[in-house]
């Protein structure tokens, strides 16, 4: 009855029936919340791509589209944040020109004009030296974004494609004060100062960051709470015993279904359950410049050995990983059917000879009896149980690895600073984008999100002929080719499982949709609190 329960709450805000009158919004309260992790590795949502710097700091910034906030499940519907309406692209789509609202302004005080939207989207395109933009392979198609006055700001494209406006809501891309990057491109990696419906309050370092409501948010009415607080833990059982306890009303990334039917047996209807199919899959990088993972033999037996189609579902017991796929989302119509996948290494429906084969390659490479260590992160689900999994799996062709463990900055600094053998990786993106998704998979040299640390023009080829392509099956024919160069021929990659998001949460917290990914809709704005 209880699951019933949450199911019938899932089934209605997928539907996006109307509010009951009971439902109308309270003023008011401070929104206590989860965040899985010790601590964001910085501010700076330019640099970072993990979800520890988007819950923490995406409620205090502004961006210049969105999804939408009241239907965010549909990842293509798109509404302008700080500018005025969604532009009709000219110049047979190469032109996209935005006007800029002239109520908004920063936590200082001082006015957001077009001059500051125009460097902060200059900044994560064309990034200074020294300066990371992680996502900065998303826009291979901006030729240039100006500001011709303080209230206009036009990309310009070197070609059309749908690639674009999905690429542009990403929640990441913050709209920062011109003045402060011109002095110090650096400065938002350890400052917060935006726009948004929060106003910076406290941050203490690996506990909690804080905020509060904005006075002078452009949105009527919004935000809902008076403030909110945001505490780290890395240990999943922390963060049970706070939503069970009500110390914490909810954690937006996710949990576990055996968490979750944990929480709906132990407190009934005081719990709320929303799920979804989650745009978040985890990979294992190997580091091309460590020998002997420069060899493709040693990649493709690595890969060769895990046995996907049956560690599928007990992991999908114990973890938020669930579904056997490849590189692009699963339900897309640009995703590999599981008769394509079968032909991937990897991927192959008889176990015995997958690993028959890797154990032949490590042979022939000289690699038998392979040692290394595995560097993963210091976060449970699914981080740490799928290094014990592949590690195990590994052990089936006689390689013998184990884990360093580190807490999200220092990992994140490992990955960046090529301090790796083979690393526990993740590929989440935000709005379901698959062309762009697959910039994770680009060398490091087109994509700073890439830590493989290897160069592969034919494979650079692939996808610039795929992100330009109009045409629906070659287009798809095109990402079997990238899909075949990444996992199987080269190996750069191994991609494991992609994820189920469940997230159970604290009845009284209200005005939140699930969507597919846990960096969406993070800005607090829309939740109230009925108690």
């Amino acid at each position: 009855m209880l699951k019933s329960f949450a199911a019938c709450v899932v089934i209605l805000l997928a539907l996006g029936l109307p509010a009951r009158a009971a439902d109308s919004p309270k003023r008011g309260g401070i929104l206590t919340f989860m965040i899985p992790a010790d601590s964001p590795p910085s501010f700076d949502g330019h640099r970072e791509n993990t979800f520890a710097t988007i819950h923490a700091v995406a409620p205090f910034y502004s961006v210049l589209i969105r999804a939408n906030p009241e239907n965010p499940a549909v990842t293509t519907e798109f509404v302008c944040d700080v500018c005025t309406e969604m532009p009709t692209p000219a110049d047979g789509g190469k032109t996209y020109t935005f006007q800029i609202r002239d109520d908004i302004r920063f936590q200082d005080g001082t006015s957001m004009t077009a001059y500051d939207v125009a460097a902060s989207w200059n900044k994560i395109i064309n990034p200074p030296e020294g300066v990371i933009s992680v996502r900065r392979g998303y826009y291979s198609m901006v030729d240039k974004v100006e500001a011709p006055d303080a209230r206009t700001v036009t990309f310009r494209l070197k070609f059309a494609t749908a690639a674009f406006l999905p690429a542009l809501a990403d929640p990441y891309a913050f709209i920062y004060k011109k003045e402060i990057l011109d002095r110090d491109p650096r400065w938002y990696e350890k400052n917060i100062m935006g726009s948004g419906p929060f106003r910076f309050k406290e941050y203490q370092l690996g506990q909690s960051i804080s905020g509060v409501r904005n006075p002078d948010y452009y949105r009527p009415g919004l935000p809902y709470l008076d403030g909110f607080v945001g505490l780290f833990a890395d240990k999943q059982a922390v963060r049970v015993a706070a939503i069970r306890g009500d110390r914490a009303a909810i954690e937006f990334r996710g949990f576990p279904p055996a968490t979750r039917d944990e929480l709906v047996a132990a407190l009934g209807d005081k719990i709320t359950v929303q799920e979804s199919d989650w745009n978040c899959g985890a990979l294992i990088t190997p580091n091309h410049e460590k020998k002997p993972f420069d060899d493709a033999r040693v990649r493709r037996a690595l890969t060769l050995a895990i046995d996907r189609w049956n560690g599928a579902a007990p992991m999908s017991r114990i973890t938020v990983s669930r579904t056997v796929g490849g590189i692009v989302f699963p339900t897309s119509p640009l995703a590999a059917t599981k008769a394509e996948l079968q032909q991937l290494a990897g991927y192959w429906p008889d176990i015995d000879k997958s690993r028959a084969e890797a154990k032949r390659l490590l042979k022939e490479a000289g690699a038998e009896g392979l040692t290394f260590e595995l560097l993963n992160r210091n976060v449970d689900q699914p981080y740490k149980f799928n290094g014990t999994w592949v590690i195990d799996e590994w052990s089936k062709v006689g390689i013998h690895a184990t884990q360093r463990v580190l807490p999200t900055g220092p990992y994140d600094q490992a990955l960046r600073g090529g301090d790796f053998a083979v690393a526990v990786d993740a590929e989440c993106q935000n709005i379901v984008n698959p062309l762009l998704d697959g910039t994770k998979y680009l060398p490091h040299s087109v994509s700073d999100a890439n830590y493989g640390n290897y160069e592969d023009p034919t494979e650079v080829d692939i996808y610039d002929r795929m992100l330009r392509e109009t045409d629906f099956a070659r287009q798809r024919d095109l990402m079997r080719q990238f899909e075949r160069r990444v996992l199987d021929t080269e190996a750069h990659e191994m991609f494991l499982l992609w994820r189920y998001r469940i997230v159970p949460y604290r009845s009284y917290v209200k005005g939140w949709k699930i969507s597919p990914s846990h960096y969406v809709n993070q800005d607090l704005a829309t939740i109230w609190l009925d108690k």
